[in-house]
């Protein structure tokens, strides 16, 4: 990954230093420049979607995307690595209760490159588990031609800072 096109968006302090305090609603960064390659489809696909436009190049080229085109499932993969590479502590992030409005715009090809950008949309403490609190951050992937081609809604749960590890139960 190529680290020079991440920005901190706002962010006071590094990935490794973040806490629930600061993931601030408004924050904005663009993390990770991950490059899709033919194997890593085929190798995804054969394994967990083997459909015809993810396994067979020859007959992904008179399918409806005109192409070899990763699953959605593999980008997703690919933003959860990015994800938690880039904009989750992992001292401080706890789990993640779901996504929402998960949507494949664009079809993911072979030679592309891969980014995310994290806007932070809301923030709060937990009421029922002092120790954490809850971020709902918009999730956009972006492609080398800055085309969205993938989008969520996240919702995590991260330590508060200062809450001692054990204590989140």
């Amino acid at each position: 990954m190529d680290k020079a096109r991440d920005t901190d968006g706002g962010f006071a302090v590094p990935v490794q230093d973040r806490y629930f305090e600061d993931y601030q609603p408004g924050i904005s960064c663009v993390c990770g420049n991950t490059l899709v390659t033919e194997e890593e489809i085929l190798r995804f696909a054969r394994e967990f979607d083997p459909q015809t436009m993810h396994v067979d190049p020859a007959a992904a080229e008179t399918g409806p995307f005109h192409g070899l085109i990763a699953s959605g499932w593999h980008t997703a993969a690919m933003v959860m690595r990015i994800t938690v590479e880039h904009f989750l502590n992992s001292a401080a992030s706890l789990a993640s209760p779901g996504v929402n409005d998960l949507r494949w715009l664009k079809p993911v090809r072979p030679g592309d490159t891969l980014r995310v950008r994290f806007t932070i949309l809301d923030s709060r403490p937990s009421q029922s588990k002092p120790d954490r609190g809850l971020v709902r951050t918009n999730t956009e992937v972006l492609n080398q031609s800055d085309e969205v081609v993938m989008s969520m809604t996240a919702l995590n749960m991260i330590r508060r800072r200062g809450a001692a590890p054990g204590t989140t139960e």
